[in-house]
């Protein structure tokens, strides 16, 4: 029966992690398995991987075929340099304590690099921490100037606010004073009572007499005048002589 070893998905969407299963080639990805030897969760920086070391050397030895991804987790792991060194071992190039003193000298530069990769990690993670913190105190700081400056203005307002408010009340008490003073009764001064004069006597005033009627004056009528006598102007008689002019009488 040809056996592979292959990741098997679990988890929720967005955050998968895998079982690294022997499953039966035939079988469905997610069906049934010979054995679980491990886990994988890609999730972490750098991955998690727990894996059985021994059980996953045993089914390489017994021809189990590593998918793509099991085999970088596997070759990470040093089960494969392990199963290459123990080949060596069975064909006599080495010695069994050689193949261990040469799979721990590896695993110990495997360790330092996770280390070192690790560290690097969280010095990256860190600066980026910090840059989001640097950028947030700015953040907050701008936030707290605007604040500060409409705290002010509000401030400046509520200043005036009061100031026209007293000024209003101080105009109030003004005009209530005015008020009181003007409603205010004033003291009526003691008027005193004036006694009433003494009638005075009347006098007896005697009856005047009708006045008797002055007798109209007999005017006489005024004759008409005569009618002036038009005096007949004599003709002059052209050279008449002087002695004529007196000799001659002037009619009436």
């Amino acid at each position: 029966m040809p056996t592979k070893i292959r990741l098997q998905r679990h988890g929720r969407k967005g955050y998968a992690f895998y079982h690294i299963v022997i499953a039966d080639s035939r079988a469905p990805r997610d069906g049934k398995f010979i054995e679980r030897i491990g886990s994988y969760n890609p999730n972490t920086n750098p991955a998690t991987i727990d894996l059985k070391f021994d059980r996953a050397l045993y089914w390489l030895q017994v021809g189990a075929q590593p998918t793509d991804t099991t085999k970088n987790i596997l070759s990470s792991q040093g089960v494969l340099l392990k199963k290459h060194l123990l080949g060596g071992v069975k064909k006599g190039a080495f010695t069994e304590a050689e193949a261990e003193t040469k799979f721990q000298a590896w695993l110990e530069t495997k360790q330092k690099s996770v280390k070192a990769e690790v560290s690097k990690i969280g010095e990256k993670e860190r600066a980026v921490a910090k840059e989001k913190l640097d950028a947030e105190k700015a953040t907050n700081k701008a936030k707290a100037e605007v604040l500060a400056t409409k705290k002010a203005a509000l401030a400046v307002a509520a200043a005036k606010a009061a100031a026209a408010e007293t000024a209003i009340d101080a105009v109030e008490a003004v005009e209530e004073q005015v008020v009181i003073e003007v409603e205010t009764p004033v003291a009526e001064a003691e008027i005193p009572a004036v006694e009433p004069e003494a009638p005075i006597a009347e006098v007896e005033i005697p009856a005047v007499e009708p006045e008797t009627p002055v007798a109209e004056a007999e005017i006489p009528v005024a004759e008409p005048e005569a009618p002036i006598v038009e005096a007949e102007i004599p003709a002059v008689e052209p050279e008449a002589s002087v002695a004529e002019e007196q000799e001659t009488p002037v009619a009436e």
